[in-house]
Parts: structure tokens; C-alpha cells; sequence
């Protein structure tokens, strides 16, 4: 048995981080990873799907030429798969064709043991990997989420997409009926809505993006209307079942849909089945996560710690790199602990939407006095300079402490401007400090002065 101060089992951008930084540190790591070293982010998901984003927004850019001003006349386009064409080969490229092998010498050459295969706790303090046995001082889980399949009559019967089967495409239907109004659906419905498929989304929720601000969902609502996406909020797919050119898709309340292809985007699960963590006495949470304490340490015990979406806590690469980060300065002999207040969500939809920490409902269920207040981004000069549509700021505060504890926006690169209120949130910045901030004009980053002085002016 070969034997190892670290053992880390999944080698996502958590698992990866922590191997390279401990490796850094002195320490024997091995990394075990059945599929790609980097996990699913720079090949299957995050950067091939902003790739698409970004095609698809200059597409649609060019189709608004003369309204900004660009030509006075429409230069016109090429067809719609001749251009997916083109997205898709820029896609791949960006994602390195998918193949891990750069990412897989970067840790080999920084010291890291790289073994291939499926991992499996045998007993306290090793893990097997096919026929080789490693021993582990410390065991850091991070094998991500896999995609849930939902249980609906004749859906295996029918041709179906994930979200990176989707993102791996190198041609688009002519439709598309998507399950799931969350962030990867409602990215998904623009990307292939701007270049011509027909796409209806289907959400049971009474609108998009679960727990979001509803008036900011409402507005993605709008816009990828606009688009063309067939949005159905409130319905169900109950049933589906073949046809010839693809499927018949039927919802509750009696509508039906024939479309091409299906893609499933309903969530995803941690992914703990099959590791042997029962041999730990390692149980998981209802949704299969594991439960960690606020060092990232699985909770009852000392040398086993998780990060990245095994963890549930948010299903984002930058959450996982935090919690990594808070697992290498413990096993380092530090003590970090993880605060999740002020975690960004970000939807990369155009206009982009963003937000951190509460909705007002959710501040007033933990018993906050609330305070909100909004801005219409189309008051601002940015957003006529740069010929946007319809946008949205809503701040969340504490009245009696005087701070700002959420945010949530819907505009041009929000993504980049709700930075501000992240860093608000997480340092506590009190209101009348923040209504006293001077921004650049013209920016987007302006949407920010009227609320927060109205705020201030309330609770301050």
C-alpha cells in the first residue's frame, strides 16, 4: 500500500486546487479522478457555455446594427447552423477539445501523484483505486454533482440532452424543449433560441430561477421572450413519448409539444453513491450532500473534509475554490472557516442577472426588519449610451443594523458591477458609509446611488 498524507478523491476545481497547493506545501498527495483532471467547468459546462453565451449575444448584436448606429444598412447574416457551426468549433477550441491532458501534467509536475480510476473507501484510512490500495492521513472528498434524471413516463424513449451533452453539440436542432427554468436552462434556451432553434422552457415554478427576486426573474422572463423562447411557467412535463421527428411532450393542464429533442436541466445531486464512505460511518444529507462544519471538515470527523458541490452549499466553481481554499489553510494547520453570506449567483444570460446574500422574504423568515429599495437601470445614461434594454437593482437591508445583507440585479454585465455589493454583504459596509460612495459616470455601476441613499435615509 502506497501511503499518502492527503488522498484526494475527485479532482474538480476543488479536488485540483487542494492537490497543488498541499503538494506546494511539502505534503504527499495523491489525486484520484475517473474522468478529467479540472472537473466538468473548462470542458463540459461553465467555459463552454459562456463561449456559447458570448456567440450568441454578438450574433444577436449584429442583428441591431443599424438601431446602434454600426451600418445603414442590415449587412445581413449567414444561416443560423452554418453559424452554430462556427460557435461550436470556437467552443472547442476555448475548451481545449475537451481533453484534460495540459491540466494533467500541471499537477504532475507540481508533485502530485495522478492515479486514473474510480476511488473507493475499503476501510478507515485507504482507498482503493482498481487493483492499487493508497493510503490516506487525510481524505478531502470532491466529486461534484451529477445531473438528476427526473422520473417522467417514456422519457428514456425519447432523444434527450444533458446540459453538457447540449454544451458538447455540434449542430442544433431545429427545437428544443427544455426541462427546468434554473440558470443552466434559462442559459441554455437563449443560446439556441438566438441561433434559430425553436425552444420552449418549461418551468413548474411560478417563475424563473427559484428563490430568486421575483421581479428580476420576471424580467429575464421578458427578455427571453423576446427572444422567442416559449416560456411555460406553473407546468409539468407529465409524460412524453416518441415521434417521428423527435418527441411529443405533454404538460399538465392538457397542452402538448412536439419537439426535436429534450434537454434536461432540473438540477443536479452530489455525487456520493458508490464511495464507500459507509465505512466511515459516513452518512449523507437528503439531497446525498455531505455535511460539513464551518472548517469544510465533514461533520464527526477529524481527517475527512469535502469541498465544491458534494458539499450542496452553492453550485458554483467559485464556491468550491473558496471552500478549498478554507480546507488547505486547516490541513495546513490553520484554522479558516468557511462564511457563505455573501456568495455570488450569477446567471450569464444578456442582459446578465446577479445577485448575493437575501431576498427581502428571506431576511424577513430569519426576522430582520427589512428595508428595500430599487433602481430602473433605464434612468441611467450607461445604459442609453450603450443601447440596453429593460434592467433592474433591488437592495435588501437590515434596518437595524444599518447594512446591507442582499442584492439582486438584472443588466449589462451585472455579473461584474454586483461586486460592490458582495463586498458590502461580506464586510458589513454600513449604509450611510456605502450612500457616500462616488461612482464613475457614465456606469452601470451608478444604479447603486439612489437606492442606497433611500435606504440609508430609512435605517442608516
Amino acid at each position: 500500500m502506497d501511503n499518502f498524507d492527503v488522498v484526494v478523491l475527485g479532482a474538480g476545481s476543488a479536488g485540483e486546487y487542494v492537490a497543488n497547493e498541499m503538494a506546494a506545501a511539502g505534503r504527499r498527495v495523491a489525486l484520484v479522478e475517473s474522468l478529467r483532471v479540472g472537473g466538468e467547468c473548462p470542458y463540459v459546462a461553465c467555459i463552454p457555455s459562456k463561449s456559447m453565451l458570448r456567440s450568441a449575444e454578438v450574433r444577436h448584436t449584429a442583428r441591431r446594427m443599424v438601431d446602434l448606429g454600426a451600418a445603414s444598412v442590415d449587412p445581413g447574416l449567414d444561416e443560423d447552423e452554418l453559424a452554430f457551426g462556427s460557435a461550436a468549433r470556437r467552443r472547442d477550441d476555448i475548451a481545449h477539445g475537451r481533453y484534460d491532458t495540459a491540466a494533467a501534467q500541471r499537477v504532475e509536475q507540481a508533485g502530485v501523484v495522478l492515479v486514473r480510476g474510480t476511488g473507493l473507501v475499503s476501510a478507515p484510512g485507504v482507498l482503493a483505486v482498481g487493483g492499487e490500495r493508497l493510503g490516506w492521513t487525510d481524505l478531502v472528498v470532491g466529486t461534484g454533482s451529477s445531473p438528476i434524471d427526473p422520473p417522467v413516463e417514456g422519457l428514456r424513449g425519447v432523444p434527450t440532452w444533458t446540459s453538457d451533452e447540449a454544451l458538447s453539440a455540434q449542430h442544433r436542432p431545429d427545437s428544443l424543449l427544455i426541462m427546468g427554468g434554473g440558470a443552466v436552462g434559462c442559459e441554455l434556451a437563449q443560446v439556441f433560441a438566438r441561433f434559430g432553434t425553436a425552444v420552449t422552457l418549461v418551468e413548474s415554478e411560478p417563475h424563473l430561477l427559484g428563490a430568486e427576486e421575483s421581479t428580476i426573474a420576471d424580467l429575464l422572463c421578458r427578455v427571453l421572450r423576446a427572444d422567442g423562447v416559449d416560456v411555460r411557467l406553473g407546468a409539468v412535463v407529465e409524460r412524453t413519448e416518441a415521434s417521428a421527428g423527435g418527441a411529443y411532450v405533454y404538460l399538465s393542464g392538457g397542452g402538448s409539444v412536439e419537439t426535436e429533442r429534450v434537454l434536461i436541466a432540473v438540477g443536479r445531486r452530489p455525487r456520493t453513491q458508490s464511495l464507500g464512505l459507509e465505512v466511515l460511518g459516513i452518512e449523507p444529507g437528503k439531497q446525498g450532500e455531505l455535511r460539513v462544519d464551518d472548517r469544510c471538515r465533514v461533520i464527526g470527523h477529524d481527517h475527512v473534509w469535502a469541498a465544491g458541490d458534494v458539499t450542496a452549499v452553492g453550485p458554483y466553481t467559485h464556491t468550491a475554490n473558496y471552500q478549498a481554499r478554507v480546507v488547505i489553510d486547516n490541513l495546513l494547520g490553520g484554522s479558516a472557516t468557511a462564511d457563505y453570506r455573501a456568495i455570488p449567483r450569477v446567471v450569464y444570460t444578456e442582459p446578465t442577472v446577479a445577485s448575493v446574500g437575501m431576498t427581502a422574504t428571506q431576511a424577513r423568515e430569519a426576522g430582520m426588519a427589512v428595508d428595500t429599495a430599487s433602481m430602473d437601470l433605464r434612468e441611467l445614461a450607461r445604459n442609453g449610451t450603450e443601447g440596453s434594454g429593460p434592467g433592474r437593482l433591488v437592495l435588501t437591508a437590515d434596518r437595524d443594523r444599518g447594512i446591507l445583507v442582499g442584492a439582486a440585479a438584472i443588466g449589462e454585465r451585472a455579473d461584474e458591477w454586483i461586486t460592490e455589493a458582495v463586498l458590502a454583504v461580506r464586510a458589513q459596509v454600513p449604509l450611510r458609509v456605502l450612500a457616500d460612495v462616488v461612482h464613475a459616470f457614465p456606469t452601470f455601476a451608478q444604479a447603486y446611488e439612489v437606492p442606497l441613499r433611500e435606504l440609508a435615509a430609512k435605517g442608516g
